[in-house]
């Protein structure tokens, strides 16, 4: 599972020391070739995971999370392209509207 399926959840894991939920993006895609490409997919799979929270599939398929804090953590293998930053800016504001954090972590080696 990664950026590139963008209908697919990746991951879901509940954080045990604050309880909030994490939709986790497993992003290996590098950011100087296709960076344009890139992006989209990001933006696609982002919305996915909006759609699935908002459409209350997420609580529909895993009760337990129901009235949890829903974080979407994006995991990349590389550092953020300029682009990329600028990118999430605005994707963190449309998910604050929908009530969901947006994160992004650099994986570790």
């Amino acid at each position: 599972m990664s950026v590139e399926e963008t209908e697919v959840i990746d991951f879901i894991s509940i954080d045990k020391i604050t309880d909030a939920v994490h939709l986790t993006i497993s992003d290996h895609l590098e950011w100087e070739e296709k960076e344009g490409e890139h992006l989209l997919l990001l933006q696609d799979k982002i919305n996915a995971y909006l759609r699935f929270v908002e459409g209350g599939e997420l609580e529909e398929t895993y009760p337990k999370t129901k009235g949890k804090k829903i974080v979407i953590s994006v995991v990349g293998q590389y550092p953020l392209s300029q682009e990329a930053i600028k990118f999430y800016d605005i994707a963190e504001g449309i998910a604050e509207e929908a009530g969901i954090q947006l994160e992004f972590k650099l994986a570790e080696d």
